[in-house]
C-alpha cells in the first residue's frame, strides 16, 4: 500500500468543536482525505473543510461497520469532553473494527489564586449544591441536564445556550441564545446587570468561554465546576498539531482497516 492509497482513504474525525475544525483544515492541507461527524444537536453547525456526516451511527457496532466499509485509516475524537456517550462508541468501534484511534482533548480548566471553586461529579449533583450558593444563577452549562435544574424554586437562572432549550425548565428563568468566543468585558456586564450571584458550568476546558471565569473571579462569586464524565482509556493527545502528527505518522503506519 503506498502513500497515495493512504490519502484517498478517509480521516474519520468525531467533531463538534473548534479543534475539530481546526483539525480538518490541517488534514485538508496535507492532502488527506477526512470526513468530520457532527452529532447534529446544534441546529446551525460551524461546518469543517471536508467531507461532512450527520448523525449517529448507531453505537459501537455501527460505526465499525461504517469504519470497515469506508476502509478508514482511522478515527479521531476530537469531540466535546462532555460527549461521553459518543467517546466511549470511538474506542470500542475502533477496536472493533481494527482502526487506531486519538483522542484529541483540550486541558481542563483548574481555579487560580481569587477563585471560589466547588466541584460537582454530575448535572444532578450540580442541581442539589446550587441552592446552598446562591438564588442567582448564571447556567451556562448547555442545553442538555437542564431538567436538573427544574424543580428549582429558590433560585432565578439566567440560562445561556446556543440553541433553544426544549422544557422542562426552571420555573424562575431567562433564556439568553448566544455563541462563544466572549470577552471578560461583556461577561462583567452580564453578571452585573443580572445582579448574579453564582456561575454554573462544565469543565469544558479551551480559551473560547473562559471570560466567564475570569469575570466570576474579578466579583468573587462562587463558580460551581460540574466534572468531566469518565471515557474509556484511549491514546490522547491536547494539541490540534498533536493530532496532526499523530494522523500522518502513526495511522500510516497501523495502515487502518486491511485491504
Amino acid at each position: 500500500m503506498n502513500a497515495g492509497d493512504d490519502a484517498r482513504r478517509p480521516v474519520l474525525v468525531l467533531g463538534g468543536t473548534g479543534e475539530a475544525r481546526a483539525l480538518a483544515a490541517e488534514l485538508e492541507r496535507h492532502e488527506r482525505r477526512v470526513v468530520t461527524s457532527l452529532a447534529g444537536r446544534v441546529r446551525e453547525p460551524r461546518l469543517p473543510a471536508g467531507e461532512v456526516r450527520v448523525g449517529g451511527f448507531g453505537g459501537p457496532e455501527g460505526l465499525a461497520a461504517w469504519l470497515r466499509s469506508m476502509r478508514a485509516l482511522g478515527v479521531v475524537d476530537a469531540t466535546h469532553p462532555f460527549a461521553a456517550r459518543i467517546g466511549t462508541s470511538a474506542v470500542f468501534g475502533a477496536e472493533a473494527a481494527g482502526v487506531p484511534l486519538v483522542r484529541l482533548q483540550r486541558p481542563g480548566w483548574w481555579p487560580g489564586p481569587g477563585d471560589d471553586w466547588h466541584w460537582a461529579e454530575s448535572v444532578e449533583h450540580a442541581a442539589r449544591l446550587v441552592p446552598d450558593l446562591g438564588s442567582r444563577v448564571f447556567l451556562t452549562s448547555g442545553r442538555q441536564g437542564l431538567a436538573a435544574f427544574a424543580e428549582i424554586e429558590r433560585a432565578w437562572f439566567l440560562i445561556r445556550c446556543v440553541d433553544p432549550p426544549e422544557p422542562p425548565l426552571p420555573p424562575r428563568a431567562e433564556v439568553v441564545l448566544d455563541r462563544g468566543p466572549y470577552t471578560v468585558d461583556g461577561e462583567l456586564e452580564v453578571l452585573r446587570r443580572h445582579h448574579v450571584d453564582v456561575l454554573v458550568t462544565k469543565d469544558s476546558g479551551g480559551t473560547m468561554t473562559t471570560a466567564k471565569l475570569a469575570a466570576a473571579r474579578q466579583l468573587e462569586l462562587p463558580v460551581l465546576m460540574i466534572r468531566r464524565p469518565a471515557r474509556p482509556p484511549a491514546r490522547t493527545v491536547e494539541t490540534v498539531d498533536g493530532a496532526v502528527r499523530h494522523v500522518l505518522v502513526e495511522f500510516a503506519t497501523r495502515g487502518g482497516v486491511p485491504g
